[in-house]
Order: structure tokens, then sequence, then C-alpha cells
């Protein structure tokens, strides 16, 4: 297998190459990481992935290879040993033929002792000679890091539950090692990104990797990279979104979902949900149910079980909104019939200033007027209308690039009196002559132009009108058209059409609240502006003015051509 430099992989090769690179083995971070905040998967949770990877009893697990990165206290390898030592007895086979059959990892001596006892244990009650048991569990437990040590082992299986670490959170060496060996951790991602990336490098031609992990992954942009590579040489079988499900042994802020991706060219797809009475049911029948949808056989589902099977899956790092199978399935069949926003629209952010201690104020008179620029915040826009505050940025910039200092003599004292704190910051650091520039560059046309603010972070769509009168800061988003109406466009967004593209696109925050974002507010699907009638212009039009979004969706409905009771399935109401 060839083996190039980490580094390098996403860099220089794409599409179906890559997943032939693997990481190298570097050396491993001499400052260990720490695994906070264990989850422990319910055995349901486990039986089910089990199933779906195809790792049974009646299988032959004994010439297969198996791997559990994470063993923790045991919760997928006990499973995975009573399947393994079943399998091997049905074959009539001595256990020790089984020695090569299963590999764990702990990261310390203290946690790898732990999951041996579980392994002896659980052989002993299987019936495995003491001498035996003590054996096999000492040759599958290893004492490692997973990602670093797994790189030369070709597995039939990798399974598990991955340790959600963010790379924040890490000592600074080891998360720039892990970054370095898996270059799918890119931004803030979490740690089980690597995870992912180890385990489908490590598969051989028909091997698959059943995890059940946070879902944030498939449509964050810190995802990206990891959704490239499973789409690039992968084949995605099952996604179960188990956000309501009781999946784990403790409470967790984590939306969980279960993958199942194979090393095999993509197929049909089975989107699932499952609810929180899917626990009564036995992971046989669940695996059985979606498997005869796999197979588009007629079976009725169990109680606490949606799914669909879904013909095309997503191409390259575009996001994966799959919460549930009526909603994917609502949100494709627009996508297929209505051109994205920013067909007839441009959707961006507000100025980042690197300090807005400095660069924003309330004082008109603390610099020259010509260098103050009316800015709008969040706050201004919270009561449905926009209401200025009253807060300036004061702005270092013309039409031409960076003002002079010495030409705004006011400015320029500010500026300096400040300093200190402005060279501090990153962007000043890169550019020494432009110390006191802001990150972003203020392009002053905006101002005047009409447009459409959404606040960056909110429970909802909810779309205000500004006539033209200010700059937006960092937290809000903005919508320009020469197209639209910007009232009527409001309208359609205002509606619970509008909150669906988002609740597809979007990513919830820990309290509820979704994180809106510019790639997900370009991907919103719209009708050209021309294809409404003049009636329906109007009402959207006036349902906007007066924040009505039950006059603002009777009419969106229309539009798309979608019945109410559909779309109240797809938001899971």
């Amino acid at each position: 297998m060839l083996l190039v430099p980490a580094s390098q992989t996403l860099r220089t090769l794409r599409g179906i190459q890559q997943p032939l690179i693997v990481p190298p083995r570097p050396s491993r971070p001499s400052i260990p990481l720490e695994v906070k905040g264990v989850v422990y998967t319910k055995r349901w949770v486990v039986d089910l992935l089990l199933d779906l990877s195809g790792y049974r009893a009646e299988a032959n697990l004994v010439d297969a290879i198996a791997v559990e990165p994470a063993a923790g206290e045991g919760a997928f390898l006990g499973p995975m040993i009573e399947r393994l030592i079943r399998s091997c007895q049905r074959l009539d086979r001595p256990e020790l033929d089984c020695r090569d059959s299963l590999i764990a990892y702990e990261l310390d001596d203290q946690s790898a002792d732990r999951a041996r006892t579980v392994a002896v244990k659980v052989l002993r009650e299987l019936g495995v000679p003491c001498t035996a048991a003590e054996s096999l569990a000492a040759g599958w437990v290893h004492t490692g890091d997973y990602l670093f040590e797994s790189g030369n082992i070709e597995a039939d299986f990798v399974i598990g539950n991955p340790p959600y670490v963010r790379l924040e959170e890490m000592p600074e060496e080891t998360a720039v090692l892990y970054r370095e060996a898996y270059p799918s951790m890119r931004g803030r991602a979490d740690l089980y990104v690597a995870f992912f990336e180890a385990a489908l490098r490590q598969l051989n031609r028909t091997g698959v990797c059943a995890f059940i992990c946070a879902d944030r992954w498939m449509r964050n942009q810190y995802g990206s990279e990891l959704r490239e590579l499973i789409t690039s040489g992968y084949g995605v079988q099952v996604v179960i979104e188990m956000h309501d499900a009781d999946a784990f042994d403790n409470e967790v802020d984590a939306y969980p979902a279960i993958t199942v991706i194979r090393r095999q060219a993509q197929a049909a797809t089975v989107v699932a949900s499952a609810g929180p009475e899917a626990e009564g049911t036995t992971a046989r029948t669940l695996s059985a149910a979606l498997g005869a949808i796999a197979r588009q056989e007629s079976l009725a589902l169990p109680r606490g079980l949606r799914a669909a099977l879904v013909d095309t899956w997503f191409k390259g790092g575009d996001p994966w909104p799959c919460r549930t199978p009526e909603q994917l399935a609502l949100l494709r069949h627009i996508e297929e019939h209505f051109p994205a926003l920013e067909a007839n629209a441009r959707v961006g952010i507000g100025v980042a200033t690197g300090n807005d201690g400095i660069f924003i104020t309330k004082d008109a008179t603390l610099v020259e007027p010509s260098r103050l620029l009316k800015l709008a915040l969040a706050g201004d826009i919270c009561g449905g209308t926009m209401k200025w505050s009253g807060h300036y940025l004061v702005d270092p910039w013309n039409g031409d690039g960076l003002v002079e200092l010495a030409a705004y003599p006011r400015l320029r004292e500010y500026f300096e009196r400040h300093g200190p704190a402005l060279r501090k910051r990153h962007t000043a650091a890169k550019n020494v002559r432009g110390w006191y520039k802001t990150i972003d560059r203020v392009t002053h046309s905006l101002a005047a132009r009409p447009k459409l603010y959404i606040a960056d972070i909110k429970n909802a769509l909810d779309p205000v009108l500004d006539h033209g009168e200010t700059y937006p800061h960092h937290n809000l988003y903005f919508i320009e058209s020469d197209a639209w109406d910007l009232e009527v466009l409001g309208g359609l967004l205002l509606s619970t059409i509008g909150q669906f593209f988002v609740e597809s696109y979007g990513v919830r925050m820990r309290g509820g609240y979704l994180r809106f974002q510019a790639q997900y507010l370009r991907r919103i699907r719209v009708p050209a502006p021309t294809a409404l009638s003049l009636t329906q212009s109007d009402e959207l039009r006036v349902a906007f003015r007066e924040r009505d979004r039950q006059r603002a969706t009777r009419v969106a409905l229309q539009v798309y051509g979608i019945g109410e009771r559909e779309m109240e399935i797809a938001l899971g109401n």
C-alpha cells in the first residue's frame, strides 16, 4: 500500500485516489491525551450497530479482523466477544483460533487492564477455560493510541463509539500531531473526525465502519474534508438519526447518529430516525426492518422507527442534511425543482474587527465624522424591524484601501492611543503597516443598499429589512439582490419553508439555538423572482411587513407546491 506524507494527502490528491492513502505512523505525542466525558453506549444500540455492520454470530467472524478503537468499559468489546466466540463454536473451531480476530485499543495500562478484565469475564461466562480466556484477552486489548498505531492493519470491521474531544481542549503538541496525521481534521474539528478517517483508511476492500457518534460533522464546515473522503471512495449504507433516542447510559449534549459506511461504490442509502420507543424493540427486529427498506421490500416499521431509501447520495464535501427520512426526501425534491438563493441574490457576512471594544463606539464625536459608519448589530433586529442602536464602526477604510492616518488627526490620535492592543491582533501581526485595519475590508457601497439582515444565532429564521442605512457587523448575515423585491423574498424566508431549509442545513447548538451560516443560507432554494404571481408577491410582502408567519407560510406552500401536512411531518411535528 502506497505511503505518502499525510500533510500532502488532501493537497495533492482528490477524488477516488484519496482513500488509497493512509497516514504515516508518527511518534506518539509526548503529552498524552486525557479523554474526558466518556460516554457509554446502551446495549440495544450496540447490538443494532453490530447487526447493521454484519458482525453476527452466523457469519465466520473467526477469519475476519474486527477493531474496537476505544474500548472504554467494554460496551462494544463485550458483545463483540460474545458474537465472535459463538461464531467460533458454531464453526466447531478451538477458541484460540480467535486470537487474531479482534483488536481493541485503550490509551493507558490502567484502562487497558479494565478492558481485559471485561474480556476475561465474558469469555469465562461463555465457557472458555481460564488460561485460554486470559491469553485471548491479553492479545486482543492493546495499550496505545488507535490513531497512531492502527495504520498497518487491514480490517473487515471497525466498530464503536469514538471519543468526543475538541482540538482546542488538547495539549497543543498533541493537536498538531493529530492534524498532521489526519488531514480531514480541519477548523475546530472534534477528535472523532480523525477516528472516522483512521477507520475508513484501515478497511480492507470490503470492510465496513460502523460508528455511533455526534452528527455535527455531517453538516458543519469542519466535516467537509471527511465527507469528501467518504463520497470519493466509500458507500454510505445506513444513517440513523438518534437525537431523541435513549442511546447512552448517561445524559450527553451531543446529537448522535449511527453511520454504516463500507468500502464500496455508493448505492442507495437507508436514512432513518429512531425515537424513544425504539429501545423497546429488539435490535434484530430494527435491523431486519432497515434491511427490508434497503431491499425495497414491504415491511411494517416497528414503533419508534421511521425510515426511507434515498436513491442518490451527496457529492463531494456537501453537507448531509438527513435528520429524518421525510425531511431529506422533501429537501431533495425542492433542490431538484428550484434554484439556489444565490442564483439571484448575494449572501455575505458583516465586518469582523478583531477588537470590537476599540472599533465600535456610540460616541459620534470620537473621530472625524467621515470615519464613522453606522453599524447594525444583532440586537438591532431582535424585534423584527431594524432599529439602529446608535453604534458606529470606527472606519479605517476608503475606496482605495486603508486611509492615511495623517489625513485624519483625531482618528490617528485615537488609534495610536490604542496602538498596543491593536498591534497584538493576529491580523496586525500579518500586516505591520496596516496595524490599524479591521480583519475585513469595508465595502462602503453596501451600507447604502437595501438588504435583509439575519442574525447568526437564533432559534428561527427571522429576516429584517435594512433600507440602506447601516453596515452589518460580523454577527449579522446580509442578503442583497437586484432581481428580488426584498420584502417578497423576506416573506418567503419568514415562512415555515424558510425555517425548513435552515433546520435541514444548519446545526443546533447547546440550548437548541440554530447557527446560521452563509454556506447554508446560500443553499436555500427559492423560485425565480418572476415565477411568483402578483397576488402571491403582494401577500408575501404584507406578511413580511406584519411579521405574519402563518400568512407567509400559506403563500409559500402554494408557491413550492407542498402540502401543509407534508411540511409538518418533514419538520418533525
